[in-house]
């Protein structure tokens, strides 16, 4: 059913009219179909206790999960800290299931920081990847966040330095992803970053990459960050940071994904009169998958490095199998 675009636009537009926004007959009716239709197979359970049956039902399929606490863009701190509460008992509740059946857990940098933020310290990060004497004082050392083909058009002006504000505000964004890590690590369990969109990605590969520094010195990753294959540039930036990890012994993993913001991103491109950062076409982005997976399926043969690779694209998933099968893995 999802697969009809004119089903899903309708879908879209009912959740956003304005008898959601109240009590109604209406409202509770679509809320009842929804729930136990699209929700009931797209998620695990509204809470944690529903999440643990459902990865039950899994396991005893032979299969283990990735637990995501779905959150995303905050707009104040009072929510992040709510956000990060959210994160640790999911992480608390996968404590208590058997061994092994969880195999991470997703967060999204934008739940643990306002979106804003992350905006203005992308600007920053941005400009100073076009002036490298631009000054940024909060700045530590991470692995490169940019190639040299990575856009930059979003940010076409100087932006101001953060506030005093703004930088304790991003030191407790930091400090948030951190936590959630470190309860992580005590439960043994991978913390997997996901992608966003390109306006504010910079900054969420400078926290990501950051919190692997910080925790990733035991000799497994316990951090990955995600590749998104329908950027141009999204080979050279895994290249770069995977390079950077090496050289400082830290063990990092990477999610790849194709990516899910192809339509926003072009138009962004587009109303700036700016190439689109997208492949031109699907068979330059299956490429690109490819090529990153068989990078990295080379790369972790001979580093503590890992990988998952996150696709529906039977080819992807058969060539990788072939190439591990090559390599020994």
């Amino acid at each position: 059913m999802v697969s009809i675009g004119p089903l899903v636009d309708f879908g879209i537009r009912v959740m956003n009219s304005r008898i959601m926004e109240t009590d109604n007959i209406v409202r509770d009716a679509v809320l009842e179909a929804v729930r136990h239709t699209f929700y009931n197979h797209f998620c695990a359970g509204e809470d944690v206790v529903e999440a643990r049956r459902c990865i039950e039902r899994v396991n005893e399929a032979g299969l283990r999960v990735m637990l995501d606490f779905a959150v995303e863009y905050t707009s104040n701190n009072d929510a992040c800290d709510h956000n990060l509460k959210g994160f640790l008992d999911s992480v608390q509740s996968a404590m208590s299931l058997p061994p092994s059946s969880v195999s991470s857990v997703v967060a999204k940098v934008t739940a643990m920081l306002p979106l804003s933020l992350l905006e203005r310290v992308s600007d920053l990060l941005r400009w100073q990847q076009r002036d490298p004497s631009f000054n940024l004082p909060w700045k530590q050392n991470s692995f490169p966040v940019f190639s040299d083909s990575s856009p930059l058009y979003h940010t076409l002006e100087k932006p101001e330095p953060l506030t005093p504000q703004e930088e304790i505000d991003l030191q407790s964004g930091q400090e948030r992803l951190w936590k959630l890590c470190e309860k992580c690590v005590q439960a043994k369990i991978p913390l997997t970053v996901d992608a966003e969109h390109i306006a504010v990605q910079p900054a969420i590969d400078y926290l990501t990459y950051l919190t692997a520094i910080k925790h990733g010195k035991n000799g497994n990753p316990i951090v990955y960050g995600t590749i998104q294959a329908y950027l141009k540039d999204a080979k050279e930036r895994l290249l770069l940071a995977t390079k950077a990890a090496d050289e400082m012994g830290i063990p990092m993993g990477f999610k790849l994904v194709r990516g899910a913001y192809m339509s926003s991103e072009r138009k962004i491109a587009s109303s700036l009169g700016y190439e689109s950062p997208i492949h031109n076409s699907i068979q330059e982005t299956h490429a690109c998958y490819n090529d990153c997976a068989a990078f990295m399926l080379e790369n972790i043969a001979n580093s503590s490095n890992a990988v998952i690779l996150a696709t529906h694209n039977v080819e992807s998933g058969s060539l990788a199998a072939t190439k591990a099968i090559e390599l020994g893995d």
